[in-house]
């Protein structure tokens, strides 16, 4: 038994040692970086790409290179509570006051509760909670949980499907290994015909990720039970709790939450003097940092 015990850690060493020189990898090929990007690529990150693309540096650099690209022109970091408040209205979707049982962030989304037509826009405030959700995930935990409640949900209330596309593809590149698991509840047969069409834009590892869950499915209930604890699920999704979405409170923890990341990206006077999507011309660029660690 020892001896199985044994291997077993050394195993696990090695694999950590390997995932280490992968990380080390990336960070040389990556070159030096300044700023916000330097901010963002820690090892947690660096393996998340990595994980995303199955261990290749080469492809894990295109796909990191492509997100700072992105990060540096969309600016997800910049976006305010403010400028998404009306999005939030109805509590489409918002950030859950509970974890799963693994202690992870979890999202609510309600499409059936759609109040806008404004598909950008739209785009934004699902960008903005993606970044609230990582700014919110406890210590050693990288990755988040979605519940999707189906309630009220129809094709007219649902997105275009190059909506949809585009909104996938933002997550999937750009927040890679970000989800633990997404679970579907109730969808209506007609959502069937929408999915069809929807699930060729999931990469495998992402589709294996989403679960259907009916209330008439014994098996499906308890995959989702073994994630949360039906004491803080919500009825709506075969829970015991209540579901209460106040606009103003979760409002007001926004903004709170806008302060802690205009804070983290080094951007609190820009956040105080109003929201801008451009750079200062005034601000000090820092010299670029190479995250390879020196040649022995």
């Amino acid at each position: 038994m020892f001896h199985l015990w044994s291997n077993s850690s050394h195993d696990e060493e090695n694999d950590e040692l390997k995932a280490k020189s992968k990380v080390n990898e990336l960070k040389a090929a990556l070159g030096p970086l300044s700023g916000r990007s330097l901010k963002y690529c820690t090892d947690e990150c660096l393996k998340r790409y990595l994980d995303a693309r199955n261990g290749n540096v080469g492809k894990s650099k295109k796909m990191l290179e492509a997100t700072l690209k992105w990060r540096s022109t969309y600016k997800p970091d910049e976006i305010h509570w403010k400028e998404v408040a009306v999005e939030g209205e109805t509590g489409k979707a918002f950030r859950a006051n509970f974890h799963d049982r693994h202690g992870r962030t979890v999202l609510i989304l309600r499409p059936g509760l759609q109040n806008t037509t404004l598909i950008d826009n739209q785009i934004r405030h699902l960008v903005y909670l993606m970044e609230n959700a990582i700014l919110n995930l406890p210590e050693g935990q990288e990755q988040m949980a979605w519940l999707i409640d189906f309630t009220g949900w129809s094709l007219s209330t649902s997105v275009p499907i190059k909506s949809a596309r585009e909104t996938i593809n933002i997550l999937q590149n750009h927040y890679p290994e970000r989800l633990a698991v997404a679970f579907l509840y109730s969808p209506p047969r007609i959502f069937e015909a929408f999915w069809k069409i929807v699930k060729i834009f999931l990469d495998p590892k992402t589709f294996q990720k989403v679960k259907f869950v009916y209330p008439m499915n014994k098996e499906s209930v308890e995959l989702m039970r073994s994630y949360f604890d039906v004491d803080n699920l919500p009825t709506e999704f075969g829970g015991k709790a209540t579901l209460k979405y106040d606009h103003d409170e979760f409002s007001r923890l926004m903004m709170e939450d806008d302060e802690k990341t205009s804070t983290f990206w080094g951007s609190s006077d820009k956040h105080k003097h109003g929201s801008s999507n451009s750079y200062s011309g005034a601000e000090v660029v820092p010299e670029p940092t190479s995250l390879a660690p020196p040649a022995s």
